[in-house]
């Protein structure tokens, strides 16, 4: 007997519908896939088998020929098991083969039966209702995931048991509601580091409030124990909420890369992703044989922190050049290619040379002249370049920290944060950013108007200064958003001389 069903296959950030086809004759015995499953796939037999005994059932002693089609896509993962199960169960007449039309299967089985969550559940509800499926079953644990696409049925079973009672008219599983059922702005208080347990450096945390109101990339330099470290981790506690869309592309990432916890729903939090500076490169931008998202892609609309800039390889920092500049990365492999967004906020943090205390009032640098340059050179120009503020985090003295008075909380500074990029967002409405950051030279002529004052001091600053055309380019964003927090809507004097300010570490540690 011959029966059809659906299933997904995972190709970069979205997923492909495939169509499996069972066929039952004689002339034969076991089961034979094709179609490029991977090692997973193929191995789905002696899963099924196993699960089948334990569910009462036994697979036909005849052969079974299962076809994954298009038959030129790989198809990788066990989220095929469930689908190839119930194929086979129709095919031996054992569900009703009626009752697959509509729906798209997903799941991987346990041995005893039980379905196990896999990945990539949300693009592949988005990719089911496309197809015009009315439904999807998938194991109970990736429900809540999947239910915040609408227009189709998610269903969550717990067993093949479950999955074939349903099948037959003997059982109804109930379709799962979104899991996100909480506002986005209830996640701003959730997270642990707090602006206002960060004594002393007002510098810093200006320099941070401006990045989060333009969505700008940072660069903090100062020796080690400066609270560096902890002035990043407090970003994400002053940056707006997510919105909705910005949720759900963020949730489709870490969902396609496993990253999501079994009954998640929608992510409410922006990403914060602080790889150690041994990752490689194909950690860092995606790859592997699968060319699955990386760092910077699993940070998209959050913060990406390199601690120790200069402890990664020089390979691995370059290759950030790309995702920085476009937004979005592509990931090339021998098995195929695929692009991913990666719009991201990078923090960095780094010493002034080697051992941490060149400059430092009380400790003694024990660097050589031509180690703190080597030291140094490990961050290229055109890196920096993308980096639009620079700022020098000194050691708070024991006296500010013991006696020091209470520090604004990052739910106040985040209130100014948030009422800035509303600004913003109104501004850019009909041009597709949502933040200063991402403004191109067209754009930046268009909503950047300078006072004739300001365009001279930038234009000095640029000569004295040896800017290069892109970093131009960024102190003029910069200094928009400052003037966007004074409510200004041109360019004045003292924004462009501060916005000239977070370049200047470019100069006395690179350029000296």
């Amino acid at each position: 007997m011959f029966v059809r069903t659906y299933a997904g296959a995972i190709v970069g950030i979205d997923v492909a519908a495939v169509t499996v086809e069972v066929n039952i004759a004689g002339g034969g015995l076991g089961m034979y896939l094709v179609g490029l499953p991977d090692s997973a796939v193929k191995e789905s037999e002696q899963r099924i088998r196993a699960a089948f005994e334990n569910s009462g059932e036994r697979m036909s002693g005849r052969k079974v020929v299962v076809s994954l089609a298009p038959a030129d896509l790989r198809k990788e993962g066990a989220s095929f098991d469930l689908p190839i199960a119930v194929g086979i169960l129709a095919a031996m007449g054992r569900v009703d083969a009626g009752a697959l039309g509509g729906t798209m299967f997903a799941g991987e089985l346990s041995l005893d039966g039980t379905l196990k969550p896999v990945r990539g559940v949300l693009p592949m509800a988005v990719r089911a209702r496309g197809e015009g499926l009315r439904r999807l079953v998938l194991p109970a644990d990736n429900a809540r995931e999947a239910a915040v696409v609408e227009g189709i049925d998610v269903l969550g079973a717990g067993s093949l048991k479950e999955v074939m009672a349903l099948l037959n008219g003997e059982a109804e599983i109930v379709p799962a509601v979104p899991g996100a059922a909480e506002p986005f702005e209830v996640a701003a208080g959730r997270y642990e580091e707090d602006f206002a347990d960060v004594k002393g450096q007002a510098l810093a945390k200006r320099a941070l409030e401006i990045a989060a109101a333009g969505g700008h990339n940072v660069l903090m330099i100062g020796a080690p124990g400066s609270g560096k470290t902890m002035l990043a981790r407090c970003l994400p506690g002053i940056l707006p909420p997510l919105t909705f869309s910005e949720s759900l592309e963020t949730t489709r990432i870490h969902s396609i890369a496993g990253r999501l916890a079994p009954g998640t729903g929608l992510m409410a939090e922006r990403p914060f992703c602080a790889p150690h500076h041994s990752a490689s490169v194909a950690s860092m931008i995606g790859g592997g044989s699968n060319a699955k998202p990386g760092e910077v892609s699993l940070a998209h609309n959050g913060v990406l922190f390199l601690d120790e800039l200069p402890e990664f390889s020089r390979n691995t920092l370059e290759a950030l050049r790309q995702p920085l500049e476009d937004g979005q990365i592509t990931v090339s492999r021998a098995a195929g290619s695929a692009t991913y967004p990666s719009r991201f906020q990078l923090v960095a943090a780094m010493n002034p040379c080697k051992c941490g205390y060149l400059g430092h009032p009380t400790r003694e640098c024990t660097c050589t002249p031509s180690a703190v340059d080597a030291y140094r050179r490990r961050i290229s120009g055109p890196l920096l370049d993308r980096i639009d503020i620079q700022v020098e985090v000194d050691a708070v003295p024991v006296k500010e920290i013991s006696e020091g008075g209470a520090a604004e909380s990052s739910a106040e500074v985040g209130a100014r944060v948030r009422k800035v990029r509303e600004l913003q967002q109104a501004r850019y409405a009909q041009d597709g950013i949502h933040c200063n950051a991402q403004l191109d030279a067209g754009l930046s002529k268009k909503y950047c108007p300078m006072t004739p004052e300001a365009t001279a001091l930038l234009h000095m600053a640029v000569e004295r200064m040896g800017m290069s055309m892109r970093a131009y380019g960024r102190v003029v964003k910069v200094a928009r958003t400052i003037a966007d927090m004074d409510s200004a809507e041109t360019i004045g004097t003292t924004h462009v001389a501060e916005a000239i300010q977070y370049r200047e570490l470019d100069g006395k540690y690179w350029k000296g």
